[in-house]
């Protein structure tokens, strides 16, 4: 599927299942978890002493976390001074009708059943989720946040790696 630095690792325990196979020690947690390797709670019920992890990654999570403040309060005192936080997040305020009605018309060419018009999709997921300006002011209350590096995402969301080149292109043209 793909090595530790492959950035389509699917959301379902296999990057926990990568860094364990690469020699880290993974705690992996996930409200929502169905899998064995990963720990069924939230963020903010991580039960790890202060200063326990030397590093930690979200991908595509906290976007969903609740509550985030408080959640944010915890992954910082689980992480040493100094650890490293990468966050791969979707940037719900940048995902515009362009990119809603391009992402609908793959998911249709692919067999999906979608209802919802680009605008509903927009609204559905900005009424549902953090946006990353939240995100970002609230880590900073504990970490050093960089300025994000911008990038395609569309094609890890029920897609596959094949349109990245097209999310790519299309990103670079401005469309």
């Amino acid at each position: 599927d793909g090595d530790v630095g492959d950035p389509h690792i699917r959301l379902d325990g296999e990057l926990a299942r990568l860094l364990t196979a690469a020699g880290y020690d993974v705690v992996a947690i996930d409200p929502g978890a169905s899998t064995d390797n990963v720990v069924p709670i939230g963020l903010v019920e991580l039960e790890e002493p202060d200063g326990s992890f030397d590093a930690a990654v979200a991908v595509v999570s906290l976007h969903h976390v609740d509550p985030l403040d408080d959640s944010c309060n915890r992954l910082a005192d689980v992480l040493r001074p100094g650890a490293t936080l990468l966050v791969d997040e979707f940037d719900v305020e940048r995902f515009d009708e362009r990119a809603a009605e391009w992402w609908l018309e793959q998911r249709r060419a692919r067999g999906a059943v979608e209802e919802h018009s680009a605008q509903e999709q927009i609204a559905e997921l900005r009424a549902a989720i953090h946006p990353l300006s939240l995100i970002q002011a609230t880590l900073e209350a504990h970490f050093d946040v960089g300025p994000p590096l911008r990038g395609s995402y569309l094609y890890r969301w029920d897609l596959d790696e094949t349109l990245r080149p097209k999310e790519d292109e299309l990103i670079v043209e401005g469309v």
